[in-house]
């Protein structure tokens, strides 16, 4: 017989994988239980590390980005005085907390503002090397830290001289909630900046008080096992084709006061692109947030359920397994043994006879053959073979088969219907998390700040922008000529990826034209004019919205530089895992953005996140405020949130809001995780089932039907149609058997005739 065909394999592959099924079911389904922290709740923590060190990052890079470009085109035009480079740069940026412009080779500081900078730690000898340039991070006397940026400003004809910027390794616009505090720490695991923790002079209560050492200890003990836990390549810290964030980045839990835990999420700077590194990864800083979170002493156990599941499927799997073995399997040896005893010559005893179905019907079919081999009855003629032999009197003598029409098939679809019973409540009914599963609090406080977060993240880009813009303006002035603009176009465009098109258009008192062009063609706003100089949406339909942002040359009449955004640079901002779907709202609630497939200006998808845009955008005193609700619906939760544009800048006349939402059902909450499980077992039933029953039915049931009508026919004096056997294996065996007494039945009529003549 054949080891993959005939009827044995697939009941025994059935009855292991019901057996292996149950005793999963029993382990798995009765073990879920909460330790005090939902696991939500510490994925939530690592994607809310993963969002700073993102924010952080493209703050770091985009600093050196705009002082080495600022620089370049300095370098581009007239030599300018020290103290006019800095004054245009702090008309333009207010991100660094102090910028200077010293003399490379004498050391001479030539002009300062703002805070004052170490600049005797800073080895001019070394500026000529690759890496002389390379920012590096300088700590002050008062123990904080400071980032220094450098480029160079050098003109023919005069010495060179050092531009220089600091900044704090703080985070841009992070929304920290309540009770939570965020780091920056080095790859010793040192903590360079905080924020959310309250310097000790400040707590009132000694409560208080100690609450604030013990954070403070609590961050100091998670940054040593953050710096051993970094010092790995990312690839071996994930599995192989997770995707999402791509530097190291994960949870920890640490120890409780007063009743809440203290858990943390952590993540590298890490590269926006696989196998790239920027200026701010090569300086090997991690991000660390914490916060205090309640413990949950309940536990959701149900080892009871699991282990009724399991017995109630090794009942049904155990019944269903003997109606497999007595109906179809035995009968069908039965018929091979009986099948072979007659071809080869045993014609004495007469067939032992099946009750049921094809292998009934084989059976009669060969006891007529015996019969038929013995010459014991006349042969049975019907149909086309009825007029080749004389007629004859029916054969009585056989018993009539019971139940001619529940065949093969109708015993393998009892079977189904048996493990189905089981598979099809586990997967529908029992254990569904409905509308009074308890989200945890600090998850929907997660979804709100993270969509703060990201708010400030698309607004602040937007401003950085504008800023650009404003700094090529200014820089171009009224002294460059129309066929220099473009290659300051040019360089701004390779320098950013942020925009599409970048061109400058000619003063109000000239006829409306573009002077100098770098990208894409714009899209007709020669004709336009801008009402303001700040950030605009130039169409309200379309496939895609038009974001321009505009910036006034000096002395040229009116003319301005005039950029727009790629609609995919501010797509890939959104794009951040846990947060489910994100959408850039303008002021009446129509998408602009979003992080996955929406449609350009159309509503959002429920009157409700409406009604949460606009409560978000009111008024609460003298500012907006970000907002975050739980939605139950017809037994489904969905966390959302949203947060309007808030803070200065030329975005903030947009008036803009950015909204998630995502089911809670996709959080592994114990509740959820029991649902999940206990429909993944049906699931599992039922593919099971599926399988080996459709592997029984096409080795089995299908050859076996007609194998029948050959049987029926042979025994109704077919004796031309040869019966090939089509597998090595019960039935192929009957099959063999069959054409073996078909040839016999020729010989027969063959000498029968013969002696006739």
């Amino acid at each position: 017989m054949s080891l993959i065909g005939g009827i044995r394999p697939p009941i025994a592959a059935l009855a292991a994988a019901l057996l292996a099924l149950a005793g999963v079911t029993a382990l798995t389904i009765g073990q879920i239980h909460s330790t005090g922290q939902p696991k939500a709740v510490l994925t939530s923590q690592q994607h809310f590390a993963e969002d700073g060190a993102i924010a952080l990052r493209a703050s770091l890079d985009e600093s050196v980005t705009d002082l080495t470009r600022t620089a370049a085109l300095f370098n581009a035009g007239q030599p300018a005085p020290a103290d006019a480079v800095l004054d245009k740069i702090g008309s333009v940026y207010q991100k660094w907390l102090g910028t200077a412009v010293i003399e490379i080779n004498s050391g001479k500081l030539l002009a300062a503002r703002g805070e004052n900078m170490p600049l005797t730690a800073i080895d001019r000898s070394k500026l000529s090397d690759e890496d002389g340039l390379s920012p590096r991070m300088i700590k002050l006397s008062n123990g904080e830290t400071r980032l220094l940026t450098f480029a160079l400003l050098s003109w023919p004809g005069k010495p060179q001289e050092l531009l220089i910027a600091s900044s704090s390794l703080k985070f841009p616009g992070i929304s920290l909630g309540d009770f939570r505090a965020i780091a920056v720490l080095d790859a010793e695991g040192d903590v360079l900046s905080t924020d959310g923790i309250p310097a000790p002079e400040q707590v009132l209560t000694a409560d208080e008080r100690e609450g604030v050492k013990r954070s403070n200890a609590q961050m100091a003990s998670f940054a040593k096992v953050v710096a051993q836990r970094t010092n790995r390549d990312p690839l071996t810290t994930r599995e192989p084709g997770e995707g999402g964030f791509l530097g190291i980045s994960g949870s920890l839990t640490g120890s409780m006061y007063q009743g809440d835990r203290s858990v943390a999420g952590y993540a590298t700077l890490a590269s926006p692109q696989p196998g790239e590194s920027t200026t701010a990864t090569g300086l090997r800083l991690s991000v660390l947030a914490m916060v205090s979170v309640a413990e949950d002493p309940t536990r959701s156990s149900h080892p009871l359920f699991g282990l009724l599941a399991a017995g109630a499927l090794l009942i049904l799997g155990a019944l269903a397994i003997a109606v497999l073995l007595g109906v179809v399997q035995r009968p069908l040896l039965g018929l091979f043994l009986e099948s072979r005893r007659l071809h080869r010559g045993d014609l004495a005893r007469p067939v032992n006879l099946p009750a049921y179905g094809e292998t009934a019907r084989i059976g009669r079919a060969l006891e007529r053959l015996r019969r038929q081999l013995r010459d014991e009855a006349p042969r049975e003629r019907t149909g086309m073979w009825a007029a080749q032999a004389q007629p004859a009197e029916p054969d009585t003598e056989l018993p009539a088969p019971r139940l001619r029409r529940f065949g093969t098939r109708s015993v393998v679809a009892v079977v189904a219907v048996l493990l189905l019973a089981w598979s099809a409540p586990l997967m529908l009914l029992f254990n569904r998390a409905d509308s009074t599963v308890i989200i945890p609090q600090q998850v929907v406080n997660d979804q709100r700040e993270r969509t703060d977060t990201l708010t400030d993240r698309v607004r602040r880009a937007l401003n950085e922008g504008q800023a650009d813009l404003a700094s090529v303006a200014s820089l171009i002035g009224n002294t460059t000529p129309e066929d220099q603009m473009e290659k300051v176009l040019d360089r701004t465009m390779g320098d950013h990826l942020r925009y599409k098109s970048l061109y400058v258009l000619a003063g109000s008192g000239e006829q409306a034209r573009v002077l100098a062009r770098s990208g894409d063609r714009p899209r007709d706003l020669e004709e336009q004019k801008p009402r303001n100089l700040e950030v605009q949406v130039v169409n309200d339909s379309g496939r895609e919205p038009v974001i321009a942002g505009y910036a006034e040359i000096p002395g040229r009449g009116g003319a301005m530089v005039v950029g727009e955004f790629r609609i995919e640079f501010l797509n890939s901002l959104l794009k951040r895992p846990g947060l489910g779907a994100v959408r850039v709202v303008d002021a009446d609630r129509r998408v602009i953005a979003g992080n996955s497939g929406y449609r350009a200006f159309a509503k959002l998808p429920s009157d409700r996140l409406d009604g949460l845009v606009e409560a978000s955008a009111m008024k609460v005193g003298v500012s907006a405020h970000a907002g975050s609700v739980v939605y139950r619906h017809h037994g489904a939760a969905q966390i959302a949130a949203a947060a309007p544009f808030v803070g200065g800048g030329a975005a903030k006349a947009l008036g803009w809001s950015v909204v998630s939402w995502q089911p809670a059902a996709g959080l592994d909450i114990p509740e959820y995780r029991l649902q999940h499980r206990i429909t993944l077992a049906g699931l599992l039933g039922l593919t099971l089932a599926a399988a080996c029953l459709g592997w029984l039915h096409i080795v089995v049931v299908r050859p076996l039907r007609g194998l029948a009508e050959q049987a029926e026919a042979l025994a109704d004096g077919d004796r031309r149609t040869v019966l090939y056997p089509r597998h090595h294996d019960e039935v192929g065996a009957v099959t063999r058997s069959l054409e073996l007494i078909r040839q016999r039945l020729q010989d027969q009529r063959r000498t029968t005739a013969a002696g006739r003549n």
